[in-house]
């Protein structure tokens, strides 16, 4: 869900005009009988978009020297507890915030530079097939391109302290396009419009959802006071927001998306 606005100093009115929705993906490409052993880690793949809205991934490893989209920077083991049937809720819940706090942690960035970068992360797990055969294996995968990206991007080849230092340009998140909510997605190392410029909270770790009206009037109002400060209080100024829903909350994630209307 994103809205969009001008504002003037201090307090902004922004109209939610689009909705839009970022979540982790899932997936890549199947055999009939999938394998029941643990894939290796920080093995490297040549997926596609495509490739990551499948629920398992049995595509030949690339030498990481290579181009390469994917790679996989943890590999676990569901609990039996969990386990409760094929990619159920409770399966997809575990995975989900153990693959979410493995990316935090491999990249070294905090929940808010999380989100903007451009990057994100996918997951796989075993067929049926190697479900029912007793395989109870996930690979968390760093992912080129933000989530819900239609074309992927090769990931650089020291993806991992990528964000040690003054994070670049080429991997933070803008968008090109006078609207916001139609705006094309692009890295800040390209000509822009706006640039995500803060992940601002919504709720405490323990809040219960409060709605999808209710994130979106506080995340407009969050972000104009973000944005403002960002820009350095300029008298009339542009922002948007990105807000998530039910699903990413109760996975964990208490942030909405600020992004301010600058070319800088």
């Amino acid at each position: 869900m994103s809205g969009s606005g001008t504002a003037r100093r201090l307090r902004g009115v922004g109209a939610l005009t689009a909705a839009v929705l970022l979540s982790a993906g899932c997936g890549g490409s199947t055999t009939p009988a999938d394998r029941t052993a643990a894939p290796p880690d920080g093995s490297c793949h040549a997926l596609t978009a495509a490739a990551l809205t499948r629920p398992s991934d049995n595509s030949a490893a690339v030498a990481c020297a290579k181009a390469h989209t994917t790679l996989t920077y943890l590999v676990g083991t569901v609990p039996a507890a969990t386990a409760t049937g094929y990619r159920s809720q409770s399966v997809s819940a575990y995975v989900y915030r153990t693959c979410r706090t493995g990316f935090l942690d491999y990249l070294g960035i905090d929940d808010s530079l999380a989100l903007r970068v451009d990057l994100s992360w996918a997951w796989f797990g075993p067929s049926r097939e190697g479900w029912d055969a007793g395989a109870r294996w996930f690979r968390c995968d760093l992912v080129g391109g933000a989530s819900g990206a239609s074309t992927l991007r090769p990931l650089p080849g020291q993806v991992r302290t990528l964000f040690h230092g003054v994070p670049p340009n080429a991997w933070l998140r803008c968008r090109a396009g006078a609207d916001f909510t139609t705006a094309a997605p692009v890295p800040c190392s390209a000509p822009h419009d706006w640039r995500a410029v803060s992940a601002i909270k919504l709720g405490t770790p323990d809040a219960a959802y409060p709605g999808d009206r209710f994130s979106q009037v506080r995340a407009r109002d969050y972000c104009s006071d973000a944005v403002i400060a960002w820009l350095d209080y300029p008298p009339t100024y542009a922002y948007g927001y990105t807000v998530f829903h039910r699903a990413e909350w109760e996975a964990g994630n208490r942030r909405a998306l600020c992004w301010a209307g600058t070319d800088r």
